[in-house]
């Protein structure tokens, strides 16, 4: 007979990480015990005591220093005199970025510890949602497609009133919960699929990838916010012999996501889909437009339906654009023409693209470019959707993201890209307002990696508000 300890794992099960993959559980949204707020305090308390054990996670964001800060400055320097109603610092600096668990945590499943640390700090938000205890910011913004359709028809009035130097609507918005000093995303009047409906690009029939079809995901900020990473994604396709198709249901539900709101996710999942199936059952692989969302449809979704076939089917056949470009790079390879980008390129690899466990495929992509450099910064941007605007959060979100902005900005280069396109955009106004900014080089906007390879090409993807 074998011995076990008391919880039935095997002696040499129990040990410090392992070279397996990590799994993950489906979230259990459903049943009651969830929200259960003794159950959640009881698993607070055994994950917590488990990290000040461990303090490996202590420089990957701010939830880890609050909760070993809490531990140490207590009565006995131990987790049993930390009073509970105090958890509330660590849980709100969490961002959900998946890193302690992909690249830091030794004790994730399969070891019998069980830790999932960024899946029970959205436990902790679905027990506050539920008890209603969210911000009223936080849901507002979350609202992602009715921001969007209201904003986009009066596009420069909205961007006018949201910039961060406009000394008369912006205390109004602080007041509502947004930061005086974060900066809001621009919206646009033709959104992608308003351009995408007007115009495609035509197909090269020569390309060794004829023949390949592709429906983009549009996903709520490249349709409302950054529409040209969707018109570069469509130029760089078509050169290379894709037919493509753009479809956009509804937001993928992060925002829902990121503050508990995990039915409305569902339902936002179930929508989407639905549609993107139909292009499924025709041959068009998925590809989604940011990291975000890639994220989503790949691995959170079909957690939180996990009994959904569809759900499952449509993972199966979801890549990022950059994923995709290496795809075709590797299988067929991509058509001449690519030209060198002078001053070289600063890559962000976003938390929610590392999540996903498919390598630097931005870096990867950039470095078909000939005769350009390019360089790699693979530490968290600290902005996190909502998180980096909202006040409270907003500063830690700038702390979070110095050492990123710092590194790219010794590196120097012209150009600064990153497939969360918060993510660039924060860093690039975190480097302004360092120390490094004069070191920053040339870059003054952040681009997404295929607007880059579209640029590399020729191809014209800007578009006005």
């Amino acid at each position: 007979m074998v011995d076990q300890n008391q919880d039935g794992a095997r002696p040499e099960d129990a040990k410090e990480g392992g070279t397996g993959a990590p799994t993950r559980h489906a979230l259990a949204w459903r049943d009651p015990d969830f929200y259960d707020d003794a159950k959640i305090d009881a698993e607070l308390r055994r994950v917590f005591d488990i990290c000040h054990g461990c303090r490996r996670c202590f420089n990957l964001c701010d939830s880890f220093p609050r909760l070993f800060d809490l531990i140490d400055e207590s009565e006995t320097g131990e987790l049993d005199s930390v009073d509970s109603k105090d958890f509330k610092r660590v849980e709100e600096a969490c961002t959900l970025c998946d890193m302690c668990f992909m690249t830091k945590c030794p004790y994730v499943p399969p070891h019998p510890f069980d830790l999932d640390f960024p899946h029970l700090m959205l436990r902790a938000r679905a027990r506050d949602f539920a008890g209603h205890k969210i911000d009223f910011a936080k849901k507002e913004l979350a609202k992602t497609d009715r921001n969007g359709r209201l904003a986009a028809p009066v596009a420069p009035l909205a961007n006018w009133g949201a910039a961060k130097d406009n000394a008369l609507t912006r205390p109004v918005l602080a007041a509502a919960g947004i930061d005086r000093d974060a900066s809001l995303p621009k919206f646009h009047r033709r959104t992608f699929v308003m351009q995408a409906k007007a115009e495609a690009p035509e197909v090269n029939r020569t390309a060794p990838a004829f023949g390949r079809k592709a429906v983009l995901y549009a996903t709520c900020f490249v349709n409302y916010n950054k529409p040209g990473t969707g018109v570069a994604a469509r130029g760089v396709l078509a050169r290379n012999g894709v037919e493509t198709a753009v479809c956009y249901p509804a937001c993928c539900g992060m925002p829902f996501f990121e503050y508990g709101n995990i039915e409305q996710t569902a339902k936002q999942a179930r929508k989407v889909s639905k549609e993107l199936l139909r292009y499924v059952d025709d041959g068009y692989a998925v590809i989604a437009l940011t990291a975000s969302c890639g994220l989503m449809l790949k691995f959170e979704w079909p957690l939180i339906l996990p009994d959904d076939a569809d759900i499952k089917r449509l993972a199966e056949n979801t890549f990022d654009i950059d994923q995709y470009v290496v795809d075709i790079a590797r299988k067929e390879g991509l058509v001449d023409g690519l030209k060198p980008l002078d001053g070289g390129v600063t890559v962000h690899l976003p938390c929610h693209a590392r999540a996903q466990n498919m390598g630097p495929k931005s870096a990867e992509m950039l470095r078909l470019i000939p005769e350009t450099k390019v360089d790699v910064v693979e530490r968290c941007s600290g902005h996190g959707g909502t998180f980096g605007v909202l006040k409270g959060t907003h500063e830690i979100a700038v702390k979070v993201g110095r050492p990123a902005a710092r590194a790219a900005a010794r590196q120097g280069n012209a150009h600064l890209a990153s497939s969360c396109p918060l993510a660039g955009a924060h860093l690039l106004e975190v480097m302004a307002d360092s120390a490094e900014g004069d070191a920053a080089g040339s870059a003054r906007r952040p681009f997404h990696p295929i607007e880059l390879m579209a640029q590399a090409y020729g191809i014209d993807f800007l578009d006005a508000e």
